[in-house]
């Protein structure tokens, strides 16, 4: 994957509904559901619960963060 290919597919999630996973060290993981706020160069953000989280597009291409619709 590249970064026009994510940046894409984020874009296509742009006021949707989503689940975002985000592995971090130590094994520790967080999990998030909100919807995709903010789209820009070089990251993305989701609001949750009234408040924006911002990911990068490079962590979703190393698979540090997980970005799913929900249904």
């Amino acid at each position: 994957m590249n970064l026009d290919i994510v940046r894409d597919r984020i874009k296509n999630m742009y006021h949707k509904e989503v689940e975002v996973h985000v592995y971090g060290m130590r094994n520790k993981s967080n999990h998030y559901y909100g919807v995709v706020s903010g789209i820009y160069p070089y990251v993305f953000t989701v609001l949750v619960q009234g408040k924006e989280k911002s990911f990068n597009y490079s962590d979703v291409i190393i698979g540090e963060v997980v970005v799913k619709l929900t249904q």
